[in-house]
C-alpha cells in the first residue's frame, strides 16, 4: 500500500484487522479452502479467525516428542517457553516436568517413557503454539511426520476448515541454554516438511488446499529434513537419533488433541 506505514505483506498486516487488505475478504485467512497453512504466532492469529482446528507443526521435537509421549500411554502439558508459573502449575498437577529428570524435550528421551505419565514440555515453538491456538478457541492437534495421516483424520473429524501451523525456529534461541532471548521467525525445512506431510494426507480424504497448503504437500520429501540445517545441527550434536525418529513417516496412530490444557 503506498504510503502505509504498515508493511503490507508484514505481521502487522496479517493481525490487524483493517491494515494492507480490505477488512473481510479473507485474504490472510486463506478463506474458501478446506486446508490452509501459516508459519508461528502471526500464523495462528491469521488461521485463528477462521479456522476450527489448528494442527501445531513442531517435527524438531515438539510435537515429534509429543506423538512418542501419547502413543506409549502418557500426556503432555505444553508449557509456555520459560513460563516459570507455568512449570509451577505443572508440578502442583502432578506433571514430570522435561529437563528436570531423564525426560527432556528430545524424542529419544521419551521412547520408554511409562504409560500414564503426565509430562509438562516447556518448548519455544510448539508448546508455546499450542497455548497461542487454544487461545483463539479453535480445536488443537499436535502433528509430525510420525502422525501425519492420523492427525489429518482426527482433524477432520473435529470439523474444519483445519490449519496447519508449521511452527518455524526463531533466531537467537538455544532449546538447551537459558533461552533468554527470543529472535525472529525462521521458517524452517522440517516443519514445512510435516505439515506438507498432513496436507497431502488431507488431500487424500478429499479436502481442497490452499496454494501455500499445495506447495508444501508438493515438497513433503522426507529425507530432506536430515540434510536440513535443523537436522545437520542435530546430528552434529550428536542427536542424531532424534531426527532418526522424527523422520519416520506414518508410523504411530496417535492423534494428540488438546482437552483442558493436556494433549492426550
Amino acid at each position: 500500500m503506498v504510503g502505509s506505514q504498515v508493511d503490507t505483506h508484514g505481521w502487522e498486516s496479517a493481525t490487524t484487522p483493517g491494515f494492507g487488505h480490505a477488512p473481510g475478504v479473507g485474504i490472510w485467512e486463506q478463506s474458501g479452502h478446506d486446508v490452509r497453512l501459516d508459519w508461528g504466532g502471526e500464523g495462528v492469529a491469521a488461521l485463528g479467525r477462521e479456522c476450527a482446528v489448528l494442527v501445531v507443526v513442531d517435527v524438531l521435537s515438539f510435537s515429534t516428542t509429543t506423538d512418542l509421549v501419547v502413543g506409549r500411554g502418557g500426556r503432555v502439558l505444553p508449557v509456555r517457553w520459560r513460563d516459570e508459573r507455568g512449570v509451577a502449575r505443572a508440578k502442583a498437577a502432578g506433571a514430570v516436568v522435561a529437563g528436570e529428570a531423564e525426560f527432556t524435550l528430545r524424542p529419544s528421551s521419551v521412547t520408554e517413557i511409562p504409560p500414564g505419565t503426565l509430562l509438562a514440555l516447556p518448548s519455544p515453538n510448539g508448546a508455546t503454539l499450542c497455548d497461542a491456538a487454544a487461545r483463539t478457541g479453535a480445536a488443537v492437534l499436535a502433528g509430525c511426520l510420525r502422525n501425519a495421516s492420523a492427525v489429518a483424520a482426527k482433524a477432520l473429524e473435529l470439523g474444519g476448515p483445519v490449519g496447519l501451523i508449521a511452527a518455524g525456529e526463531r533466531w537467537g534461541v538455544d532449546i538447551f541454554g537459558a533461552g533468554d532471548t527470543f529472535g525472529p521467525l525462521r521458517p524452517c525445512v522440517e516443519d514445512q516438511v510435516g505439515a506438507g506431510a498432513i496436507a497431502a494426507a488431507l488431500a487424500r480424504l478429499g479436502a481442497s488446499l490452499s496454494p501455500e497448503a499445495a506447495l508444501a504437500a508438493r515438497c513433503a520429501d522426507v529425507d530432506l529434513v536430515t540434510a536440513c540445517v535443523s537436522g545437520r545441527e542435530l546430528t552434529e550434536s550428536g542427536h542424531g537419533g532424534d531426527v532418526a525418529l522424527a523422520t519416520r513417516l506414518d508410523v504411530s496412530q496417535a492423534a494428540p488433541v488438546l482437552n483442558e490444557g493436556v494433549l492426550a
